[in-house]
């Protein structure tokens, strides 16, 4: 059952469910949502705090959809790198090396 945990951002109380064992994470992640909203507000261009919230928002799905697509490209890259090694692996195979060149 989930929580309730208060986190503060930009001076406002929020009461927040969260489930079991997931408090310390909730309370970190409101404390670096603070930390953004701030830096937005404090930025000077955007004033109220609906439109700070937008803008946070819009920064982090940035971020976030950044951050997938290298982690997609960082796993196209090992599959890429395994294949190299099949391959590599299956033409040594095939070619007679002395057996004291062989990998052990």
């Amino acid at each position: 059952m989930s929580e309730p945990v208060k986190v503060n951002i930009l001076d406002r109380d929020f009461m927040v469910a969260a489930p079991p064992g997931q408090q310390a994470e909730l309370r970190e992640s409101a404390r670096q949502l603070d930390a953004r909203m701030r830096e937005v507000r404090d930025g000077g261009r955007v004033v109220g705090t609906d439109r700070i919230a937008i803008v946070t928002a819009l920064n982090l799905m940035h971020e976030l959809l950044e951050a997938q697509a290298q982690s997609h490209d960082d796993g196209s890259l090992g599959e890429r790198l395994q294949a190299l090694d099949t391959r590599i692996h299956d033409y040594l195979d095939q070619v007679d090396i002395p057996a004291e060149l062989r990998r052990r």
